[in-house]
């Protein structure tokens, strides 16, 4: 008996994967879909490290979109500003409080997995050669004017970072 739990862990121990890093572009992808693979991969003990997230894409009417953000905006301590809540206004911090919202952030394992996490608006210095991946199944399926790009929404509620074209 004792010998049949033995090998089942084994086989268990086996099975385990070395954690991976997966590196993805976000340029054209829809937020939603997108992180909620991010989430899941982090959650499985992966590092994940996303480029382009101004390019990131919401679905919906741009005035919806845009009406969410503003109505977010709003909420505001009644006490003190200092004392939160905190809206993010880059497209990365964005972003990363959408991934955040798919993890339980207050167990260990949330918090582990969060620190797995890098998001960034442009490509960083280094990794220039390395190769990104898209997840099919977030790609834009309709024209682009049926989406609203993550960096236009933060140009519109504060990002002072946004290229001057």
């Amino acid at each position: 008996m004792w010998s049949c739990l033995a090998s089942a862990s084994q086989e268990m121990k086996s099975e385990r994967k070395t954690p991976e890093t997966h590196y993805v572009d976000a340029s054209g992808l829809i937020i939603g879909r997108m992180s909620s693979r991010i989430a899941k991969a982090l959650l499985n003990g992966d590092s994940v490290v996303v480029v382009h997230a101004d390019k990131a894409l919401f679905s919906g009417h741009r005035s919806s979109v845009m009406g969410d953000f503003f109505h977010r905006l709003k909420i505001a301590s009644v006490v003190h500003p200092k004392h939160g809540p905190f809206h993010a206004r880059t497209p990365a911090g964005i972003l990363t409080r959408t991934i955040r919202g798919m993890i339980p952030r207050t167990k260990p394992s949330g918090v582990a997995a969060l620190r797995r996490l890098r998001v960034y608006t442009e490509v960083p210095s280094g990794m220039d050669k390395i190769t990104f991946i898209k997840f099919e199944e977030a790609k834009a399926t309709k024209p682009l004017a049926y989406y609203v790009p993550l960096g236009e929404v933060a140009e519109r509620i504060g990002w002072k970072g946004a290229k001057a074209e």
